[in-house]
């Protein structure tokens, strides 16, 4: 009885020491190379470029970085047995290779309107060959009624996907007059099916390939 109660002491102590070396709240000096890069913990933003993280008692925490012009950066940190916790942690950000095939632009899904003193069927056969200039594939086109559309065209990114299409369509016959819009979407996942309606936004960027055709439009239809 007496090794049994000798054995049970030891067994209950060994638990104690194992329980203590997780029992407190971890710290973690979290840092990273966009000195204003927003840091949220578990959805709140609780700084910029660097913070002193805590993590209660067998938990886990969320870490989001954030910056325009960079990726987003999400890491989990537990502070739990299995898991070693460290004292320092550095975020090296990644440019955002969408950002940086992109412009920024007040052009992007509105209508323009483009006004031509050229006749009816020049002026279709410019606005057409400029558009399947840029793009493969269209999707809709009638003269009759001055309305053309492309098919989207999908580029993918590290951690988003572009989708971008034309849409022309007749303002006015006198004067000649038409509306042309560059649609710009985008879905924060790469790979995302073009047919994901539902996961595209509006995108306040162009991709730089298609920065140029409405200019272009601009230009020769008023030349």
């Amino acid at each position: 009885m007496k090794i049994l109660h000798k054995l049970s002491l030891v067994l209950v102590l060994l638990l104690a020491v194992s329980v203590s070396g997780f029992a407190g709240s971890k710290k973690i000096k979290f840092s990273c190379s966009e000195a204003d890069a927003k840091i949220f913990v578990d959805g709140k933003q609780m700084g910029f470029g660097q913070i002193e993280l805590i993590i209660p008692s067998y938990s886990c925490v969320t870490v989001k970085v954030e910056k325009s012009a960079y990726l987003t950066t999400i890491i989990e940190f537990c502070n739990k047995a299995t898991y070693v916790v460290p004292k320092t942690y550095y975020c090296q950000m990644e440019k955002d290779d969408a950002y940086d095939a992109s412009e920024a632009t007040d052009i992007a899904n509105i209508d323009i309107e483009i006004r031509t003193k050229k006749t009816e069927l020049e002026a279709w056969k410019l606005i057409s060959q400029i558009i399947t200039s840029y793009f493969d594939m269209i999707e809709v086109t009638d003269r009759e009624t001055g309305y053309l559309r492309t098919a989207w065209t999908v580029q993918t990114f590290k951690q988003k996907t572009v989708r971008t299409r034309m849409i022309v369509k007749l303002g006015s016959s006198e004067p000649l007059t038409y509306k042309i819009k560059l649609v710009s979407e985008g879905a924060n996942a790469p790979q995302t099916s073009v047919k994901s309606d539902e996961l595209f936004k509006e995108w306040d960027r162009v991709l730089r390939k298609y920065k140029e055709v409405i200019h272009e439009i601009q230009t020769r239809l008023g030349s």
